[in-house]
């Protein structure tokens, strides 16, 4: 295998001038950067990844911030992931998937000190959370996929939660339903303070009192049975509930064969609508989910190019991205036969 010797001996220059149009560290005149690169195409020479990543105190990898906590990656979750990794190969980047949470303090540390990793994409994100304040104090370069209580000096992209709750308020209202339902995340995630989670439960109350009906937020466990549970309790505590909305797709699969075992038709009786949902969710349920399409993949992708342009400018000026989610009409929302 050539070295880079080789190449510099057949280029006629010393191997510092290889290394530095390896690596750009710099500046080589174009008649020698071309010389050089002939060289290497001639020896069919290999430069080592490594090698040039050192050289250059860039590794060309970024991590992806997303604790798993003992669950697998859902349809939805993964077009975040798609987007970012093909943003980033693109660029010429790759990305590593980190399984580190707001209490993984010190494996964030390890990760950050040992600079194998040029900046982070941060998911999961809450209204406080300790990754965004232990990045800072590192001095790490960092997007969130998500947005924080306070965002100045921060980097965010996020789907657009309040209008998304807003826009699936307003269909199932333009359809005659006057009690709704929300059923949302978890117990334990609107404790800890996760972003989506709160936000759109202040969205949800925010759009009732616009437009003037009545209804109730129930949390969910992110199962089947948790749907199954949440339903139940939401048509106790409003015996005319006509339409439901979820942001939680194995809760909304529950929801839907819970009313079906309710003798209630879906959606003549009970109109559902799928928050921020994938359409390869919306479509394996029966009926198939009419949803807010989440615009997943356009996240990833957006907060990876938003963390590339931030490493090369060297910015950290505050910055702020929200994507909408889609309507998407199927089968699980009609006209409420209750208010005719």
């Amino acid at each position: 295998m050539a070295t880079m010797t080789d190449v510099a001996r057949r280029a006629g220059v010393s191997v510092s001038t290889v290394s530095y149009v390896l690596t750009g560290t710099r500046p080589i005149s174009e008649a020698t950067r071309e010389k050089v690169l002939a060289a290497m195409a001639e020896l069919g020479y290999q430069p080592n990844a490594m090698a040039r990543g050192l050289a250059s105190r860039r590794s060309n990898i970024v991590g992806l911030l997303l604790p798993l906590t003992g669950r697998g990656l859902g349809a939805t979750e993964t077009a975040f992931v798609t987007g970012a990794t093909e943003a980033a190969r693109e660029a010429g980047y790759h990305l590593m998937l980190c399984s580190v949470g707001s209490d993984d303090a010190d494996e964030l540390q390890s990760l950050a000190t040992q600079r194998l990793l040029d900046g982070f994409l941060v998911m999961e994100v809450q209204l406080e959370d300790r990754r965004v304040e232990l990045l800072r104090k590192l001095e790490s370069s960092f997007v969130l996929i998500g947005r924080t209580q306070d965002t100045t000096g921060l980097a965010c992209v996020d789907i657009d939660f309040e209008q998304t709750v807003d826009d699936a308020v307003a269909h199932l209202v333009g359809l005659g339903h006057r009690t709704i339902a929300y059923v949302n995340h978890s117990e334990a995630s609107l404790a800890r303070g996760y972003g989506p989670a709160k936000r759109t439960a202040a969205a949800f109350e925010a759009a009732l009192a616009r437009h003037g009906i009545t209804g109730v937020m129930v949390p969910s466990e992110d199962t089947a049975t948790g749907g199954r549970r949440a339903i139940g309790t939401a048509r106790e505590l409003c015996p005319r509930l006509t339409g439901v909305l979820v942001m939680n797709e194995n809760a909304a699969l529950g929801i839907l064969a819970e009313l079906r075992e309710a003798a209630l038709d879906v959606p003549w009786d009970v109109s559902v609508v799928s928050m921020v949902t994938s359409a390869a969710v919306a479509d394996l349920a029966s009926p198939a989910l009419t949803a807010m399409t989440s615009p997943g993949a356009a996240v990833g992708a957006a907060a990876t190019r938003v963390l590339l342009r931030r490493l090369a400018e060297g910015d950290t000026s505050t910055y702020q991205e929200l994507l909408p989610c889609v309507l998407e009409v199927r089968g699980t929302t009609a006209e409420s036969r209750r208010n005719k």
